[in-house]
């Protein structure tokens, strides 16, 4: 249940036989695609030593990118935050601690020879125990999920104003500790508390674009200017500034889901949704492959084609990776076993998807 009483997953955009409501999973999609290209893009210009024209669309997401993630991933936490907690925390917290377990370890095996070589083998091991202090690698957000679930849970007792603002100040204040953990809640916890907090009036934004698509295009064209100036002028990331833009870019991305949904356009980034975990799991490796082998390979022309290249390779490459690993029956990469649940399933797949 939602703060004021009602359930926001049922009351709008109905959700589909599956349970899946569609303008969720197109903006999911963009999102994910959005993160794998923040890293391929930077990671190809940080080894190559210059920008290219992808830059400029990484900057205009970055406002919004983390920001439509999080709020997203609290819309339908008033459904589940009234289970008892031994449920509550199975799915919401050993869930994500399996799978950032299972791909951390994944992640170090193919990068710990390089950091030896740097070092030393028994550093890359204190390197290895560090992540499960401070999150590796991309795999922060899953780290930072289960304890923005508790923490919204465990303060229910709390006037649901009084987080708010205290989020709000958190977030601007751009808390930078150098600790992952710290610095991402400071600068998230707004996010996915807004996300649970007003999900009903997420829900009929939505259905509001839906009806009025005209309204919601110009709306866009708006927010696209503002967003992009203040981005340019270097505004972006001001106090208030940083908030107002975050909160604006994840109900843009909303719209730009629902008004894909309604017409049922670019379906393939509504199958990225529906997978959003399983990519985000599996990039890396598609990801820093491709662009080893597009600098090595000789003279580099255009940096902005290898980038969004080494973009579509980590999206499409992550999902052959889930594809493999379910025809070689190695489904525990993507899937959550029996024998990591502390809680009754419902329905009682011998699995839980990493969604």
């Amino acid at each position: 249940m939602t703060p004021n009483g009602t359930s926001a997953a049922t009351t709008r955009s109905a959700p589909a036989a599956d349970g899946r409501v569609d303008w969720v999973d197109y903006a999911k999609g963009i999102c994910i695609i959005m993160v794998v290209m923040m890293h391929s893009v930077l990671g190809v210009e940080l080894a190559a030593g210059q920008t290219g024209f992808m830059h400029l669309v990484v900057m205009f997401a970055k406002p919004f990118r983390m920001p439509d993630f999080f709020l997203i991933s609290g819309l339908f936490l008033p459904v589940v935050i009234d289970r008892d907690w031994r449920t509550y925390l199975d799915r919401k917290v050993v869930h994500f601690a399996y799978f950032y377990v299972l791909w951390v370890t994944i992640q170090f095996g193919f990068k710990a020879p390089a950091f030896a070589a740097e070092t030393s083998w028994s550093h890359a091991g204190l390197m290895y125990l560090e992540a499960f202090i401070d999150p590796f690698g991309t795999l922060w957000f899953i780290y930072l999920l289960p304890i923005f679930f508790v923490v919204i849970k465990a303060t229910r007792g709390i006037p649901p104003a009084v987080i708010w603002t205290a989020a709000a100040l958190l977030e601007m204040a751009h808390v930078n500790t150098g600790w992952t953990v710290i610095d991402e809640f400071c600068a998230r916890f707004v996010y996915i508390y807004s996300g649970y907090l007003f999900a009903n009036y997420v829900f009929a934004l939505s259905d509001r674009a839906r009806a009025r698509p005209a309204l919601a295009l110009a709306g866009l064209a708006l927010w696209a200017l503002v967003n992009s100036g203040l981005v340019a002028l270097g505004y972006s990331e001001w106090p208030l500034i940083s908030l107002a833009l975050g909160l604006a870019g994840a109900c843009a991305i909303i719209t730009i889901g629902t008004l894909l949904a309604r017409v049922h356009w670019l379906t393939f980034l509504r199958f990225c949704g529906e997978h959003s975990i399983v990519i985000y799991l599996a990039f890396f490796l598609p990801m820093a492959s491709t662009r080893t082998l597009l600098l090595r390979a000789g003279p580099i022309h255009d940096i902005g084609a290898i980038s969004l290249i080494v973009t579509i390779v980590g999206v499409i490459g992550a999902l052959a990776i889930w594809w493999a690993a379910l025809a070689l029956k190695a489904n525990f990469l993507f899937e959550r076993p029996d024998a990591f649940w502390i809680a009754p399933k419902k329905a009682a797949p011998a699995l839980q998807a990493a969604e």
